[in-house]
């Protein structure tokens, strides 16, 4: 009897073996598995970053560490995915793919495209979700139209969606060897002359997602609620970039912070913030689903009118850290230098960018794009526009982040700004966040020489306030000539 042919399955940001679906239809099929990621810089619409491909390079080589250890092994193709498809079919005479679904826009039409194609060719695409908790358009207002606000889309979210059962990862893989694979060495991922990329933290990989996960239920998940906010304290769960690639599912992580409170371990509102968070995730990739021009266009069209300032001074000191304003300082630099930033940091830096120096979102947007090892083109846009105001659900515009008042807030002692901006590490807690205020024999003891060894404020706090509430009165009075 002739050997059945293999099937093909696509990863994406599915990198994991455990509850993928996808690898859990296919093994189920009882053929040979031809595993492989094709990298397609235009599948999404828009090439990943380089903290991305950093973060990429390593998540792909524990997932063939993984398979290998199973038997199996990764196959790494390059160009564009239809015709890598393509190739591997004609190659193996595979007659069935199975992947999990991508849900921004683009990269969902150019999914069903290729579904098309081949099916046109008889070769069988099935397609599973494994990143999100619900699928896009299962969670609709009683109109049976998107929510546009938080609040209800999680309730309804939390009633709709059912966990998966689970899947755990197999113990064997069988992989066909005929099938050629080109070389991640090859692919440049990593970044060299120079490598930018030595301070970067996380463990990419599905096991260093689980030990992310456990290492916060047993520690930042006990005082989540209040921790989150504070960039002093390990309080945030670390888990942004395993989601977004895949590494672990929602679900999971959601099973294991309730499982926590079930047992006693936390309490119960912690885990439902954590879970409402993760809400917010899938928040915004149903509205990136839903409203793809959110990346170009403002979701509240009226903001499209705001008259942002070609400031490309103030946008090279925002990159570089060199505001004068340390916690502003101290979140870019830590982005930098380890591919991440803690998120109430993330909301002060993007407010200082919109409002105080009134320099458009987008530009803020692309540049976490290619600094984050998290980014996620629906939370980056989503979150961009929920600080600028223009977005669904969004932080009123005139709420302007006083960058002074949020570290004596929820960096006290300054831990954060001195770890991050040691420049100034030498001062007191009471000027620490703002030093340009300190006594000049103060700003001596510290060794700080400002406009030398610390910049002085690029804006003023109260005048770039003003700047921005008056750029607000402009969008309004656009929107009533509108109506």
């Amino acid at each position: 009897m002739p050997a059945s042919p293999p099937v093909i399955l696509w990863f994406r940001r599915d990198l994991r073996l455990a509850d993928n679906p996808a690898l859990h239809h296919a093994l189920a099929s009882g053929r040979p598995v031809l595993p492989i990621y094709v990298r397609d810089e235009r599948l999404e619409g828009r090439a990943i970053g380089a903290a991305s491909r950093w973060w990429l390079d390593k998540s792909l080589r524990a997932l063939d560490a993984d398979l290998r250890a199973r038997g199996g092994r990764l196959i790494l193709r390059s160009g564009d995915a239809e015709a890598q498809l393509h190739r591997l079919i004609a190659e193996t005479g595979a007659d069935q793919v199975f992947m999990n679904r991508l849900f921004e826009p683009e990269a969902f039409a150019r999914d069903a495209d290729i579904a098309h194609g081949l099916k046109a060719d008889g070769v069988v695409c099935r397609g599973f979700n494994a990143t999100l908790m619900c699928r896009p358009g299962a969670v609709l207002n009683g109109s049976g139209q998107p929510y546009k606000v938080f609040t209800p889309f999680l309730k309804a979210l939390l009633t709709a969606a059912e966990a998966p059962s689970g899947m755990d990862a197999p113990e064997t893989i069988s992989v066909p060897e005929d099938a050629s694979s080109e070389a991640i060495d090859d692919w440049g991922l990593h970044p060299t002359r120079p490598d930018w990329s030595s301070g970067f933290v996380g463990t990419p990989g599905e096991a260093g997602a689980k030990a992310t996960l456990e290492a916060f239920v047993a520690g930042g998940l006990k005082t989540y609620a209040t921790d989150r906010d504070r960039p002093d304290r390990a309080g945030t769960s670390g888990l942004a970039a395993h989601l977004h690639w895949g590494e672990i599912g929602p679900w999971r992580a959601i099973e294991a912070v309730r499982a926590a409170a079930v047992q006693g371990r936390v309490p119960a509102g912690e885990a439902e913030k954590f879970v409402a968070e993760i809400g917010w995730r899938e928040f915004s990739a149903h509205l990136l689903h839903h409203f793809p021009y959110l990346p170009e266009r403002a979701f509240r069209p009226e903001y499209d009118a705001m008259p942002w300032r070609d400031d490309a001074e103030g946008l090279a000191a925002w990159k570089a850290g060199r505001t004068g304003y340390p916690l502003v300082d101290a979140g870019m630099r830590q982005l930098w230098a380890t591919g991440t930033m803690h998120n109430r940091v993330r909301m002060v830096v993007a407010s200082f960018l919109i409002k105080h120096l009134l320099i458009d979102w987008r530009l803020g947007e692309a540049w976490f794009w290619d600094c984050l090892t998290d980014a996620d083109l629906a939370s980056n846009v989503q979150n961009w526009q929920w600080t600028a105001g223009s977005g669904a659900d969004a932080a009123p515009y005139f709420r302007v982040f006083n960058p002074v008042v949020q570290g004596e807030k929820f960096d006290p002692q300054g831990r954060y700004v001195r770890r991050w901006a040691p420049e100034v590490a030498g001062l007191p807690d009471r000027w620490v966040h703002a030093p340009w205020t300190a006594p000049p024999m103060v700003l001596a003891e510290a060794g700080v020489r400002l406009g030398a060894t610390y910049p002085r404020p690029i804006v003023d706090h109260v005048e770039g306030r003003e700047r921005a509430l008056a750029a607000l009165k402009a969008v309004s009075a656009h929107r009533g000539e509108g109506d």
